[in-house]
């Protein structure tokens, strides 16, 4: 079983990347003939997969993103990078994962020219980088076995460049993959479309049956590709089938991020310095409106949320928490949305125990993912500062005093992650997961909508919908967080509720804006 795990952790890219390029009878080996669509590597899009393995709903994580675009080590290309880490039990106590890689591909053919890996399983790290299709060499000597394309893929390039192709009902496809000094026989079959579910939404998609041979070890493992229907031909769920066990990898994100304002470059941006003591100041302001740009976020600039606090047995409120929109605008050197919350305790609660507590949160207005992250904690004689700057590109995210955290690319703050589930398809029976950082370490917080309520609040009774928030920890429904979002376009959080240790706990919207959104 360790063996298949460790195929499974250290492969899942592998399952994403196991796709190569067409051949059949009628058909030649010239790579120029073949089409070549631009759309799947648009800089920017990034790609997120909740990968579960046998009884383990949350085993990993894959992040895929399309990087930048420019001179890398003398010549032209688009920078893929791709990271893969276990969550949870299987991290903890079967095998743990935590490899990235990068790959550099001429943006003309998808062929790989460079790559890159650092691979942290278990107790080994280990760092490796490798040249491909070189023009001198026996690597460069093209095969002579009918079907296959001349040109070495690793798993990375290969994912990219067979959605770049047309995939038609039919077609067979073939090609060698090389990964970690291993060789894989990747043989494809486009069987179909279908319509298929996913945690985030429906798909029409292309249908593939996938087998991969590796040569050095003589296995076979067999799998099922869908791809979206569409020009970008997204992998939205793929599944995998071992002695040890089923995996399934699922699409949980799809998203454009910025790109880096700088040049491109093969290694990483130096970290950044600490951030000003003082909200930045929006000068000058983007000459466009403030809500340019927002699309159908459930939200607008200048939306205030009040909550009231309840704990049972004290009719009065215990605390209060207000949360704001508070502008677009650049910050930081990046276009943002500001998000605030000031939260306190009051009336009784303040005798006993006196919080003042106030955070910002500044984030991509596309994509909600924080870029900056400011915490300030009051609570009785304890006083607690936190500053982060959060490289999304990279996957890092750094202390004031210069510590770099290692995240998932898309992982969220405490406030930005109130405002993404805003955004979710919240159908009953629908499952969502992001990652947040929580004490600066990265959770994978699961968001599940339950059913259709109605809730009282103040005077109004409003249709809603009850969520589940758990994590990917042994206790992951230790608190009991549930919420209540309204049924309609706004998707206003309503009530908030959750198991503390002074008792159950309660946060109601004590006033809904009427301002026209």
């Amino acid at each position: 079983m360790t063996q298949s795990l460790k195929f499974a952790a250290a492969c899942l890219l592998l399952v994403l990347g196991a796709f190569a390029l067409p051949f059949s009878a009628q058909q030649t080996d010239d790579l120029a003939s073949r089409p070549f669509s631009p759309a799947p590597y648009r800089v920017g899009e990034q790609l997120t997969y909740n990968v579960s393995f046998s009884n383990f709903i949350s085993a990993a994580h894959v992040e895929l993103l399309v990087a930048s675009r420019g001179t890398f080590f003398g010549r032209e290309g688009i920078q893929l990078k791709g990271h893969v880490e276990t969550n949870g039990v299987v991290n903890a106590a079967l095998f743990a994962v935590n490899n990235d890689y990068v790959t550099y591909v001429d943006p003309l053919t998808g062929l790989p020219f460079r790559s890159e890996q650092t691979i942290r399983e278990a107790s080994r790290t280990a760092e490796t980088s490798a040249d491909l299709n070189q023009p001198a060499g026996t690597a460069a000597i093209p095969s002579k076995s009918r079907g296959e394309v001349p040109g070495t893929y690793d798993f990375l390039s290969a994912v990219y460049r067979l959605r770049a192709l047309p995939l038609s009902n039919g077609l067979t496809y073939a090609l060698s993959v090389r990964n970690e000094n291993q060789n894989y026989q990747i043989e494809i079959r486009v069987t179909g479309r279908e319509m298929i579910k996913t945690n985030v939404g429906s798909f029409n998609a292309i249908v593939s049956q996938v087998r991969i041979r590796n040569e050095s070890q003589g296995n076979s493992y067999g799998m099922k590709a869908y791809f979206s229907d569409d020009q970008r031909h997204v992998p939205v769920l793929i599944i995998t089938r071992l002695s040890a066990g089923e995996i399934r990898a699922e699409l949980a994100g799809s998203a454009f991020v910025a790109p880096p304002t700088v040049s491109p470059t093969p290694v990483p941006t130096p970290a950044p310095g600490t951030p000003p003591t003082k909200p930045p100041v929006a000068i000058p302001r983007t000459p466009v409106s403030e809500d340019a740009g927002l699309g159908d976020l459930p939200f607008k600039v200048g939306e205030q949320l009040n909550y009231q606090v309840f704990l049972p047995n004290i009719p009065a409120a215990v605390a209060t928490a207000t949360f704001q929109v508070r502008a677009r605008s650049k910050y930081f050197d990046h276009d943002g949305l500001w998000f605030t919350v000031n939260a306190q305790t009051t009336n009784s609660l303040q005798k006993l125990f006196a919080a003042s507590d106030v955070m910002s949160s500044y984030v991509n207005p596309h994509s909600l993912l924080p870029f900056h992250t400011e915490l300030t904690l009051n609570e009785g004689r304890h006083r607690f500062v936190s500053k982060l700057t959060i490289n999304q590109d990279y996957g890092t995210a750094t202390t004031e005093n210069g510590e770099r955290i290692e995240i998932p690319i898309g992982t969220h703050d405490y406030l930005s992650y109130f405002y993404v589930v805003r955004t979710f398809n919240l159908t009953p029976g629908k499952h969502n997961a992001i990652s947040i950082l929580v004490n600066n370490k990265p959770k994978t917080l699961f968001i599940t909508a339950l059913k259709r309520a109605n809730v009282r609040v103040g005077s109004q009774t409003i249709p809603a919908i009850q969520i589940s928030l758990t994590t990917d920890d042994a206790q992951g429904d230790k608190f009991q967080l549930r919420g209540w979002i309204s049924d309609d376009r706004r998707r206003l959080p309503l009530r908030l509720t959750a198991v503390t240790e002074l008792g159950p706990l309660r946060a109601d919207l004590a006033i809904i804006p009427v301002t026209t959104q």
